[in-house]
């Protein structure tokens, strides 16, 4: 059975030291009073002990049990329950939430911290908070007073949970052709008929009341994607207290059986003239709902890393104890650990400064929302949104091949189910694929936040890498500012290209970017290092991953500058029938 000790040394680190939040929530009148670096530590301790206690230990209990429908209802595995009462009860449903309507109101930066933990102990576990922290998002930004007030409290304080219903069968990333229909009613409500599928947590009995997000087509709707409208429509209609009352007409087909993440109840959800209410404007319901996706993508960065950090913490483990081979001639009928061999050290690192520039990264791209949020500044928003496609895939490509590099870790041992590196392989498998895949994550970062504006939000922030880079006394900032500057000039070559060709550089683009950005992560990490003991094994680490990045990781960049310089047009060569 894997095992999981939250990385608190290495969060409070990027928290404090590399980017300094706990001086900037000091600045901010929301804030300053409610948080500050000992509460935080606090906090990420509490959330430490539940998910090493009550969650990860039974991940692969979890995976066994799975949700299971019958007669209609969907139960979760017995210890979901318990741990889900207890993130409950401590206010972890609501950490990010609006105070106003009973949220705790922390920074985003702190919460997506807890959410990288949620995600190691149990990536399916996580997925039930996580969508109705998303839901919240969508509906604090875009419902009505009457609706927050009703709702949001109720779903920040656990007792009822959230789902975003956007998938048919027939509809996938082209939700344009989706068949389901919204009816006017006489009361202003809509009648919401049509199927939805691959809704995660859409029918389970962890809360009270379920409320689905959900996207359909009014009668006088305009063809395609703009004639979208979003709604909401809760598994039981509020009484006139409030309270879970009739049952809507909503109800659980069938749930999915998958790969990985089994304790997520994956659901084909019927819409049978069910009750729903407008969410934002007529057919402005893709715009609304973007708004939570855009959460969960940064939620799925969170998935590719949790999983990746307990894969790195078991392969580490067992590294240090399996013994196999020699690496020296001093005694021939002596095996040592396997972590002195070349190769498992090359994996381990591999791993290792992926998590921590991820880690970096995550909290980077959560203290800009937080800036968009608190200082209403618009270059924070908008290099938020930026970079949002790249903490979507990047974070879970490096998820995945962390996964399955800590598997190979194990030899034939992770290939068995009881030490638990198959389940981890599994489950973080789907963050790849859903929210977007990524592909539909390059062509977005590619055409959409890059090409969009000829790549000036993206080389503003080059420009500004550099400057800092200019000024500083790290060794490797001479290296990372050559990268930026053929970046930039790459930039300038592949916004001016037609969208096909664009379209076939993105996804080879987005990760040029990112190894970048990763670099960029590793000078903040080295220059933060200063204010600490320099003889500390934590200092040492980290010099020596950074090290490893720039010398071993890094130049794996080089190939993408030289793919990308060359024609794209041989990607469509081959005519359909001869592949």
């Amino acid at each position: 059975m894997s095992q999981y000790q939250a990385p608190i040394d290495d969060i409070c680190f990027n928290l404090f030291n590399v980017w300094q939040l706990d001086q900037y929530w000091q600045q901010q009148a929301e804030l300053k009073e409610l948080i500050e670096a000992d509460t935080a530590k606090a906090i990420l301790q509490e959330a430490a002990k539940i998910c090493e206690q009550q969650i990860a230990p039974f991940a692969s209990v979890a995976d066994q049990q799975g949700a299971q429908l019958k007669d209609g209802a969907v139960t979760l595995p017995q210890h979901y329950y318990t741990a889900y009462q207890s993130l409950a009860d401590g206010g972890w449903t609501g950490l990010s939430g609006a105070a106003e309507y009973g949220g705790m109101g922390m920074p985003k930066a702190l919460s997506m911290m807890v959410d990288e933990m949620l995600c190691s102990a149990d990536i399916a576990f996580s997925l039930y908070p996580g969508l109705t922290a998303g839901a919240c998002v969508a509906l604090l930004q875009h419902a009505d007073e009457a609706t927050k007030t009703l709702y949001l409290p109720k779903m920040y304080s656990g007792e009822w949970s959230g789902t975003m219903c956007l998938t048919e069968a027939h509809a996938g990333s082209d939700l344009g052709i989706m068949r389901t229909t919204a009816k006017p009613l006489d009361d202003g409500g809509y009648a919401i008929s049509g199927s939805k599928i691959f809704i995660t947590a859409g029918e389970h009995d962890l809360t009270s009341n379920i409320i689905h997000l959900v996207l359909a087509k009014l009668p006088d709707a305009p063809a395609g994607s703009r004639g979208i409208s979003l709604f909401l429509v809760p598994k039981y209609l509020p009484d006139a207290a409030g309270k879970p009352g009739k049952r809507n007409a909503v109800s659980v087909g069938s749930i999915e059986h998958k790969m990985g993440i089994n304790g997520s109840a994956t659901c084909v959800l019927n819409f049978d003239g069910a009750t729903g209410y407008l969410i934002g404007e007529p057919h402005r319901g893709l715009a609304c709902m973007f708004t939570m996706m855009n959460y969960e993508r940064l939620a799925m960065g969170s998935q590719g890393l949790g999983a990746a950090e307990r894969a790195y913490q078991n392969a580490l483990s067992y590294a240090k104890e399996r013994l196999q081979g020699r690496i020296s001639e001093k005694d021939a009928n002596k095996a040592e650990p396997i972590i002195g061999h070349a190769d498992v050290r090359r994996m381990l690192l591999n791993i290792k400064t992926s998590n921590e520039a991820g880690r970096t990264f995550a909290t980077w791209v959560a203290s800009l929302l937080d800036k968009a949020k608190y200082d209403n500044c618009a270059v924070s928003a908008s290099r938020a949104n930026l970079l949002t496609p790249i903490a979507k895939a990047f974070m879970t490509d490096q998820g995945f091949d962390a996964c399955v590099s800590a598997q190979q870790v194990f030899g034939g041992h992770g290939y068995v189910k009881e030490w638990g590196m198959e389940q981890l392989v599994r489950d973080v498998r789907i963050a790849q694929i859903y929210e977007g895949t990524n592909g539909i994550q390059a062509l977005d970062f590619m055409l959409r936040k890059v090409a969009v504006d000829q790549g000036e939000t993206l080389q503003a922030l080059l420009a500004d890498i550099a400057t800092e880079l200019a000024r500083a006394p790290v060794a490797q900032a001479a290296a990372l500012t050559s990268y930026v500057s053929r970046l930039q000039q790459l930039t300038k070559v592949l916004v001016n290209q037609d969208s096909r060709a664009q379209s076939a550089n993105a996804y080879d683009f987005l990760t040029l970017v990112s190894y970048v950005i990763y670099g960029y992560m590793w000078y903040k990490n080295l220059a933060a290092l200063s204010a600490l003991e320099q003889d500390s094994d934590f200092v040492k680490a980290k010099q020596g991953s950074a090290a490893y990045y720039f010398n071993r990781v890094l130049p794996k960049a080089d190939g993408l500058f030289a793919l990308l310089s060359h024609d794209s047009d041989a990607i469509d060569k081959l005519a359909a029938e001869q592949f």
